[in-house]
């Protein structure tokens, strides 16, 4: 438990992290309520949408003052008044929106727009004020459901009074309407490439032993393989989405970057080119920035290396860097080479005196980590590392 209190805001706000024995008895109160006034009004309006006769739609309309009642009480106190999975969930706001991009051809007789990003967010009662933007690549699905259907990054968050906003950056998923022409073509063999990708065993079929996914859950492993959208994977499309998540950024305000993959490689080209970009949180980065010179040489692949000046590269010095590794990457070689190269650029932004670590998660207890480390069976606990870095470097402030 933190109370805080200020002159410009003299009531005492409590932030209520935390087991319930640990919560003040305030926000414990205004939680029951809350929770329990949100359950019988979802009944309610069910009952009546099924034609029932149960309760009147005044009565349906009292018990959803209530919800707001409780949820403005729970806005005075400083309380985080979301439940636990199976409760309902608090969104004040939520919707999707395009950014970025350009418009192409004459804007009177023949255009395009394109090139843009699309995100979704949802936003809770009294937020904190730094978003979290959760970046794939893979898909949006990736941040919204754990493996086996249940809460996501995405839920998580929202339940922890974080707004979140989930990215689709240009000509990938939602946002696909590209300027340039692309070409798709089906390719077999992609459900078992992915398998070893997301680390979930060596070779397919063969399962990790205690892999946090769902192995013997056919739903979940139809599922995966249809989470993921056509990717752009090279230097050129990085900067292409790093330059509508900047606009994204300056449009929301102070934002976390919460990562994945090589989404992770361009948030960190975002930050050079945003100031809202307050800190990033890179699940199993696979492409990295450097100084001129200081990099690991070798041509320039899909992942990089990128090399900027050294004052460019300063920029990443100024905001708190975790990269996040799962459990087994010793048993790939292109994670093994990855991390590396992680351990490389966290030296170096340490080296300029930046903020940056290396999380390997087996390291705090959890094991058999994926490559989406957010997804697994586990993510609450995973969650839990997230907000303890938040938390640390002043990012979960209300």
């Amino acid at each position: 438990m933190v109370a805080d209190s200020s002159a410009a805001a003299p009531a005492t706000r409590f932030h209520c992290e935390g087991s319930q024995s640990e919560k003040p008895l305030a926000c414990r109160a205004i939680e029951t309520a809350l929770q329990r006034h949100a359950r019988e009004a979802l009944m309610t309006f069910k009952r009546l949408l099924l034609g029932g006769r149960f309760e009147s739609t005044s009565a349906a309309l009292r018990r959803v003052r209530l919800v707001q009642i409780a949820a403005w009480l729970a806005a005075a106190a400083g309380c985080t008044t979301q439940g636990g999975a199976g409760e309902p969930i608090l969104i004040e706001r939520q919707g999707a929106f395009a950014v970025g991009g350009k418009v192409i051809g004459d804007a009177t007789t023949s255009s395009l727009h394109c090139d843009h990003g699309v995100v979704e967010y949802e936003i809770p009662p009294h937020p904190r004020t730094v978003n979290l933007l959760m970046w794939h690549s893979a898909s949006a699905g990736a941040f919204q459901n754990r493996w086996d259907g249940g809460e996501g990054f995405q839920s998580l968050f929202v339940r922890r009074g974080f707004p979140v906003y989930i990215w689709d950056g240009p000509r990938v998923g939602r946002a696909n309407w590209g300027c340039a022409e692309t070409a798709y073509a089906p390719a077999l063999g992609q459900d078992q490439r992915n398998f070893a990708a997301w680390r979930f065993g060596a070779t397919y079929p063969q399962w990790f032993d205690g892999v946090q996914f769902p192995k013997d859950d056919p739903e979940a492993w139809n599922q995966a393989t249809r989470g993921r959208y056509q990717e752009f994977d090279t230097v050129a499309n990085a900067q292409l989405e790093s330059d509508a998540a900047a606009e994204l950024a300056k449009k929301i305000g102070p934002t976390v970057a919460v990562t994945n993959s090589a989404g992770g490689m361009r948030a960190l080209l975002a930050a050079l080119k945003s100031d809202q970009i307050k800190g990033i949180v890179a699940y199993e980065n696979v492409g990295y920035v450097f100084p001129q010179g200081e990099g690991p040489g070798g041509a320039q692949g899909p992942f990089g290396p990128i090399e900027v000046p050294l004052e460019e590269f300063r920029r990443l010095t100024k905001i708190p860097l975790q990269m996040v590794w799962g459990d087994n990457v010793e048993k790939s070689a292109n994670f093994a080479a990855a991390l590396v190269q992680s351990k490389r650029f966290v030296e170096l932004v340490n080296k300029y005196g930046g903020k940056a670590e290396i999380l390997m998660l087996r390291d705090t207890g959890l094991t058999g980590n994926t490559h989406l480390p957010f997804a697994d069976l586990n993510n609450v606990a995973v969650a839990d590392l997230l907000s303890k870095f938040l938390a640390a470097n002043g990012l979960d402030s209300r």
